[in-house]
């Protein structure tokens, strides 16, 4: 497992998303969130206990963040949103440590294999198919 964001609110609510190599079942989030809840507690980070915890898996519709995701996702489908506003869909092929290579349907059979730079990059979402 690793951490792919936190979040907390004002009001005290610590969201914390968690994603696997192999996948992410309610039962580990479930355990993660008693161990982290008793931390806090233990720790006293809101000596008030006024906090709520939610840990999850980012939702479906959420962007890559990390490194770790696009490995994890080589093979799938994904949506990447250019910084210019431009979009490209294709099949996640490979990644450097400055660019990634989608592989592009064109017409029918045919596809095209494309190179972008991570700089390039505003965000990549996976696609689900039915």
């Amino acid at each position: 497992m690793f951490i792919v964001n936190v979040k907390i609110k004002p009001v005290n609510n610590i969201k914390v998303y968690l994603d696997a190599d192999s996948g992410l079942s309610v039962s580990k989030s479930a355990a993660v969130n008693r161990k982290l809840y008793a931390l806090i507690e233990s720790e006293q980070f809101f000596p008030d206990g006024d906090f709520s915890l939610e840990v999850s898996s980012p939702g479906v519709d959420e962007p890559l963040i990390s490194d770790r995701q696009y490995k994890k996702n080589i093979g799938r489908t994904v949506l990447v949103t250019l910084k210019d506003g431009t979009e490209k869909l294709g099949v996640l092929k490979e990644l450097t440590s400055e660019s990634m290579k989608l592989v592009v349907k064109l017409k029918k059979k045919e596809t095209e294999e494309v190179e972008i730079p991570f700089a390039n990059i505003e965000k990549i979402v996976v696609q689900v198919t039915f």
